[in-house]
């Protein structure tokens, strides 16, 4: 019997060390990404002006990073916190932890080097090299021209300086443990030709996340490769409505198939800043986390081809019931 529990406590002991070192090996080897570049960005205006439109009508880092008034349809950012950051995503929405978008502004990046910045927003890696969950969606980020990344980070170090404290993201275990292992190097391309409004597409519908939102997601709160565009994910509001991504595969039941390049464009122009004004919405309302008033601002060549890319895709039978509403 003595033997009995010896050789117990070294199968134990071994484990309990195995566990030990997996656990080491885990916060010492990763994140395994590159160390940030030496960089120096010319902030010229032209930079600027390209990183605003980037940032506001086609990545939209500034969706997540300001402050979004749910009081009105798709919830426009709040006037005076453009880059303020605090928004939450958490697990009543579907997130494996709590996590918040950081101030972008310049008090929020102001011990950030261009090349640190770089390599946060293409690889999720801070400058103390912690892994950031890609709520932030680096792992698009990465694949887009460092032309255009240079761009934003020109953009966002313009933005007027907003003093915010945002509390720290923590993610739920086994969670915490897995995204140190996300993270890569970038793989950048270069930013195709418009000609070739395929490749163009593709490489917008990267840049602009789409994917993210219009594809379901597993318990780790990954994307599901092999239902993308189909959408499906389902987003509450506090209220307790919820809002479902639409399909947007070229399934012509269920999804974008029948649609043209002009009702593409109709669909999103609806709600540009030349004739429209969000309207208000009460609690149960149908209201959407889509935003569309940003997405508005994208250059007809740009929703164009980001059209016809969609329209390439496979197309997946999914019907979307689009809204719920907490009002019975």
């Amino acid at each position: 019997m003595k033997k009995l529990f010896k050789i117990s406590g070294w199968i134990i002991g071994s484990f309990l060390l195995l566990l030990l070192f997996g656990y080491a090996y885990l916060n010492l080897a990763f994140p395994s990404v590159s160390p940030a570049e030496e960089l120096e960005i010319d902030y010229s205006a032209e930079r600027i002006q390209r990183g605003a439109y980037l940032a506001n009508h086609v990545t939209v880092c500034m969706d997540c990073h300001s402050v979004r008034d749910f009081s009105k349809f798709s919830g426009p950012p709040t006037s005076g916190t453009l880059g303020k950051g605090g928004d939450r995503f958490d697990q009543s929405m579907g997130f494996p932890g709590v996590f918040y978008a950081k101030n972008i502004t310049p008090f929020g990046l102001s011990d950030y080097s261009d090349g640190e910045l770089y390599r946060l927003i293409t690889t999720g890696v801070t400058n103390d090299g912690r892994a950031m969950f890609p709520v932030m969606p680096y792992l698009y980020y990465g694949k887009m021209d460092p032309e255009d990344i240079y761009d934003i980070i020109a953009y966002i170090r313009s933005l007027p300086v907003i003093e915010s404290e945002v509390p720290e993201s923590k993610a739920d275990f086994p969670v915490n443990l897995i995204l140190k292992t996300i993270p890569s190097d970038p793989q950048p391309e270069k930013r195709p030709s418009p000609s070739d409004q395929v490749a163009y597409g593709k490489y917008l519908t990267n840049a602009s996340g789409c994917i993210e939102c219009h594809t379901q997601a597993n318990s780790q709160g990954m994307i599901m490769e092999e239902v993308a565009f189909a959408g499906g994910r389902a987003f509450p509001f506090p209220d307790g409505s919820k809002v479902t991504s639409s399909n947007i595969t070229p399934d012509p039941e269920t999804g974008i198939g029948t649609w043209d390049e002009q009702a593409f464009l109709a669909r999103f122009k609806a709600y540009s800043e030349d004739h429209y004004q969000a309207q208000p919405v009460k609690p149960g309302e149908f209201n959407s986390i889509m935003p569309w008033t940003m997405y508005a601002g994208m250059e007809e060549q740009d929703l164009k081809a980001i059209f016809t890319y969609l329209k390439t895709l496979k197309p997946i039978k999914n019907e979307v019931v689009r809204f719920t509403s907490s009002i019975r």
